[in-house]
C-alpha cells in the first residue's frame, strides 16, 4: 500500500532592504490577491523543473499568507503514487532550488515562508487523464454532461480503464465509455468495506511474519 503524506520546511532568508527573519514583512510583500498570483507564477518557474527532474508531476501550487509569513503548498504525484520518503526528497530539492533562486537576487518569496510538499488526498478532483489513470479500480462519482435536452446526470462507477482520450466506468447496471470532454471533475468515493478488507489483509501479513519468526527460532 502506497504511503502518502506531507513534508514541511520553514525557510526564507532576509535580503538587502528586507526585514530580518521573523520580523514584519516589507510593504511590497503585503499586497493583495494580484501579488500572490504573481508570486505563484515565479514560484512555479523555479519549482516545476525540480519536480519534473525528480520524475513527478506538479499537480498544484498555492501561495497564501499566514500572519507575517507566506505558506507555499506544493502537491506532487506520480504513477503508482508517491511515498513519504519521496515527498521528503522533493521537499529538500525544492527548498534548495528556492534558496538558490533567492541567492541569485530573485524576489521569489519575500521574508520567511513555510514550504509544504504533499501528495494528493482522495478529495482531490480528477480533472486530467493521468488522474483517472492513477485511480483505475476505484469507485468514482462524476457528472456526465448531457447534450441537447438530456441534461447533466450523476454517475457512480468503478474506473475500469483510462487512457489519454477516454475513461471506462462500470456501474451497477452497465459498463460505459466517455470522452473526458463529456465529464466534469471526478471524485473518488471512500469505500469503508474496502478499507476493512485492507486492514484484514495487513493483519494476515503480520501473522505470516510472526509465523516466519517462530519458524526461524525453532
Amino acid at each position: 500500500m502506497t504511503q502518502r503524506g506531507r513534508a514541511t520546511r520553514t525557510t526564507g532568508r532576509p535580503r538587502g532592504g528586507q526585514a530580518p527573519r521573523g520580523g514584519p514583512a516589507p510593504r511590497s510583500a503585503q499586497g493583495g490577491r494580484g501579488d500572490l498570483s504573481a508570486r505563484r507564477e515565479r514560484l512555479r518557474a523555479v519549482i516545476a523543473p525540480v519536480v519534473a527532474e525528480a520524475g513527478y508531476d506538479l499537480e498544484d501550487l498555492a501561495v497564501s499568507r499566514a500572519g507575517r509569513r507566506h505558506v507555499v503548498r506544493v502537491i506532487v504525484d506520480a504513477d503508482g503514487g508517491i511515498n513519504l520518503d519521496a515527498v521528503a526528497d522533493v521537499s529538500r530539492a525544492v527548498s534548495v532550488a528556492l534558496d538558490a533562486a533567492e541567492e541569485a537576487g530573485g524576489d521569489i518569496v519575500a521574508g520567511e515562508y513555510q514550504l509544504e510538499v504533499s501528495s494528493p488526498g482522495v478529495d482531490r478532483p480528477l480533472t486530467l487523464p493521468r488522474h483517472w489513470r492513477r485511480n483505475v479500480g476505484r469507485l468514482v462519482r462524476v457528472t456526465v454532461r448531457g447534450g441537447g435536452t438530456a441534461g447533466d446526470r450523476q454517475v457512480t462507477g468503478r474506473v475500469v480503464e483510462a487512457d489519454d482520450e477516454r475513461v471506462v466506468l462500470e456501474t451497477d447496471t452497465e459498463r460505459a465509455e466517455w470522452a473526458y470532454a463529456e465529464l466534469g471533475p471526478g471524485r473518488v468515493q471512500v469505500e469503508f468495506s474496502r478499507l476493512d478488507e485492507l486492514a484484514e489483509s495487513e493483519d494476515l501479513d503480520d501473522d505470516d511474519d510472526d509465523d516466519d519468526v517462530e519458524d526461524e527460532e525453532r
